[in-house]
């Protein structure tokens, strides 16, 4: 009863995220007339907030119960996106006022992420991780396919900036269930030589003395730098070169993003069909050639090109984002999870900025297409950091 709360809050939640990932750029392209290199700063201001926060959020989520974390940053979140259709309304709305609220979202959000993967465990016992952690990627493909569709249809019923309005409420409406909770979970024992600085260095050690988690983290960090570079320059592509409308753009997402829904649907039985590890090395071999699909989107009928790359791409995120977070709830121990889940979203989100920053660099260089393509051939190089290394050689992952 309890994880169905926390799985009806993250389902809202999740569908209003994906509007604004969608509708950010588009405020920034339509209403802010902003240049390639601007809207990719948008992505790169989101994601600032967990390189500066991350590894602190980590050790301070292993000292406090989850969830009053879940629904402090919840709330935040509500009240912060507000501010952009306010200021939309009354015509004051900037470039930097965009900036600033998708900092502090980001920062918000970092903190959430950490306290909600270190909740699950608390939660459920360890043989139930993959089917709730399959359920909570269920969520995110919905949310994808219907926040895409949904989005690029309000930005042109409501305009782009009234769009956040959507996604403030979700998270008002994924407290409002966080809050229903009847769970309560015990305080972590309290250590009398508590250090912060040796708490955050304990979680980054055991990431990189761990083999499995290792390869997970430096494919992560390869992968999402030019993920992040992809995605920085794709909607003014769409827009300014394919010459597509914000719900053409929605329309083209939420064809693609089946893949997304059927890998939540799948994930369970090809773990275990084929083990755990096994899943999460295909998944990564995956997602490269499907970025490199789209730099050969044309007009017309070379759309196919965009749906099949999401397509690809979105089954192997989600089949990736499963077994990899099955495996960090596994091998680590319950007393480090919190920071050694922030290690991980930090080995990802660190690199987001700078991935954001490389592809608006590399669009005013090259161009937007090339830009896509070089990203793209960049992502394929991320799957060596597992092919090469003990998980290889594994069907499932140990427990601690």
């Amino acid at each position: 009863m309890d994880f169905r709360r926390v799985w009806l809050a993250d389902a809202i939640s999740q569908l209003g995220t994906r509007m604004t990932f969608l509708a950010a750029p588009l405020v920034a392209v339509l209403s802010l007339h902003a240049s390639a290199f601007e809207v990719a700063l948008v992505r790169a201001f989101e994601s600032l907030g967990a390189l500066l926060f991350g590894l602190l959020a980590g050790a301070w989520v292993d000292r406090l119960r989850c969830r009053p974390v879940l629904l402090v940053t919840d709330l935040g979140r509500f009240l912060v996106l507000l501010s952009i259709p306010a200021a939309a309304l009354v015509g004051v709305l900037s470039l930097g006022h965009l900036y600033v609220v998708m900092f502090v979202v980001g920062s918000l959000s970092i903190w959430f992420d950490i306290a909600h993967q270190s909740y699950l465990p608390r939660l459920l016992p360890a043989d139930q991780l993959v089917s709730a952690n399959a359920k909570l990627s269920a969520n995110t493909s919905v949310a994808a396919l219907a926040g895409a569709s949904g989005g690029g249809f309000l930005v042109q019923l409501l305009t782009a900036p009234l769009v956040f309005t959507a996604d403030a409420l979700s998270f008002l409406w994924s407290a409002a269930w966080i809050r229903s909770i009847r769970h309560r979970e015990p305080g972590p024992p309290k250590r009398p030589d508590r250090h912060l600085g040796r708490e955050i260095l304990e979680g980054l050690r055991f990431v990189v003395r761990q083999p499995l988690l290792r390869a997970i983290a430096g494919n992560t960090a390869t992968f999402v730098l030019w993920q992040s570079a992809h995605s920085a320059v794709t909607v003014v592509f769409l827009v300014r070169e394919i010459g597509l409308s914000a719900g053409a753009i929605g329309l083209l997402g939420t064809i693609g993003l089946v893949g997304a829904l059927l890998s939540a649907a799948a994930s369970g039985r090809l773990t275990a069909r084929f083990g755990q590890a096994r899943a999460l090395v295909a998944a990564a071999v995956a997602l490269g050639p499907g970025y490199v699909v789209s730099a050969f989107t044309t007009p017309g009928w070379g759309l196919v090109w965009f749906v099949a790359s999401t397509a690809i791409a979105s089954f192997g995120i989600v089949l990736l984002g499963v077994t990899e977070m099955t495996c960090r709830q596994l091998v680590c121990p319950p007393e480090l999870l919190g920071r050694v889940n922030a290690t991980m979203e930090f080995t990802m989100w660190a690199v987001m900025p700078v991935g954001a920053i490389l592809g608006g660099g590399l669009a005013t260089w090259l161009g937007l297409r090339e830009t896509i393509l070089v990203a793209g051939v960049g992502a394929c190089f991320a799957a060596l950091w597992l092919v090469f290394s003990p998980m290889r050689r594994l069907r499932d992952f140990p427990a601690a």
